[in-house]
C-alpha cells in the first residue's frame, strides 16, 4: 500500500530542464486520504538522491527501514505530482523524524509559514 512517508520507486521520465529524471526512489507526501481515493489519480512525491544537498530543502535520510541502500537526501525543491501508475513498487518507509524534516522543508519551500 502506498501511504504518506512511503519510499517508492518511480519512473520520472519524461522530464524537462533541471527536473529530476529516470527511475529513482521518491517519498510520498500526499495526504493518506488522497493517496487511497480512487477519484484522485495523482500523488505528490519528493525525489531522493544519493548526492548530498545543503540546507533545509535537502533533509538527510538514513538507509535501512526506508529501503534506501545508502545515506540519501530528499530534494524538496523537486516536489511534483505524478500519476499513481508511475509508481513501480514500495521499498520502505521513512521514520517519523525524517518525514517531519521533509514537512518542515515543504513549509519553507511552498511558503506555508504564517
Amino acid at each position: 500500500m502506498i501511504d504518506r512517508g512511503s519510499v517508492v520507486v518511480v519512473d520520472l521520465d519524461p522530464t524537462l530542464g533541471h527536473e529530476q529524471r529516470g527511475l529513482r526512489p521518491c517519498v510520498v507526501v500526499s495526504d493518506p486520504e488522497v493517496v487511497t481515493a480512487q477519484r484522485y489519480p495523482l500523488v505528490a512525491v519528493v525525489p531522493i538522491s544519493g548526492r548530498a544537498g545543503e540546507g533545509v530543502l535537502y533533509p538527510g535520510l538514513a538507509e535501512g527501514p526506508s529501503g534506501l541502500r545508502q545515506p540519501s537526501w530528499a530534494m524538496v525543491d523537486q516536489v511534483r505530482s505524478i500519476d499513481k501508475r508511475r509508481v513501480q513498487r514500495v521499498v520502505g518507509r521513512l521514520s517519523e523524524a525524517e518525514l517531519a524534516a521533509i514537512d518542515q522543508a515543504l513549509v519553507v519551500y511552498l511558503g506555508l509559514a504564517g
